[in-house]
């Protein structure tokens, strides 16, 4: 069986949510990112970078949402090639960027060293998100495949990074095609479960 090694709130969740969605059996394993078990001894052994997620498979360990994500379900990436290249396109520009983003409010510590440039970057986030939310209400509508219908892997990825918004400092009914994407995901049965299980 697989192990999912996740901590509430973070993007791991995604992994959560498609692992639901294709009816993937597995184990959740809490990682409390509160007592820092992400930087002990055993935890690093599974996973040097101290992140998560971590997904425990027969055939080894794997690290990286994206790459998690299309290892549970290859069927949630499009056949078609431009379509797949759009859904990967997207997760690269939640990861690379709105994740960054998001995490320059929490985690200042690993781009600068004095706390005056932490308060800098968080003072700065609702601008980044909220720019990085408005470029993702321009280009939901035109994506090759209909998103929130949890027929792609990039759809739990978006609803997590979506969900992070309001702590961030912007308020997601300005975007009204993200408000219905979120809605929609919110509806689905593996948000639901996920949610059931207090994972998020």
């Amino acid at each position: 069986m697989l192990r999912l090694h996740y901590a509430p709130r973070t993007i791991s969740i995604a992994v959560a949510i498609t692992l639901e969605e294709v009816g993937t059996p597995y184990e959740a394993v809490l990682v409390d990112f509160k007592a820092g078990a992400q930087t002990k001894p055993d935890y690093r052994a599974l996973n040097p970078k101290g992140r998560v997620p971590t997904l425990e498979t027969p055939d080894g360990v794997l690290t990286e949402t994206a790459a998690l994500l299309e290892y549970v379900a290859p069927s949630l990436v499009p056949a078609d090639p431009f379509a797949a290249a759009k859904m990967r396109e997207l997760m690269c520009y939640l990861n690379g960027t709105m994740h960054p983003y998001h995490a320059h409010g929490l985690r200042g510590e690993r781009w600068a060293d004095q706390q005056a440039s932490f308060a800098d970057m968080k003072q700065k986030v609702p601008e980044t998100m909220g720019a990085a939310a408005a470029y993702l209400e321009t280009c939901l509508p035109d994506l090759p495949f209909d998103a929130g219908a949890g027929q792609v892997a990039s759809d739990p990825y978006l609803y997590v990074v979506l969900s992070w918004l309001k702590g961030d400092g912007v308020e997601i009914a300005d975007f009204p095609n993200l408000a219905a994407f979120q809605s929609r995901m919110a509806a689905r049965a593996s948000v639901q479960a996920v949610h059931a299980k207090g994972m998020i």
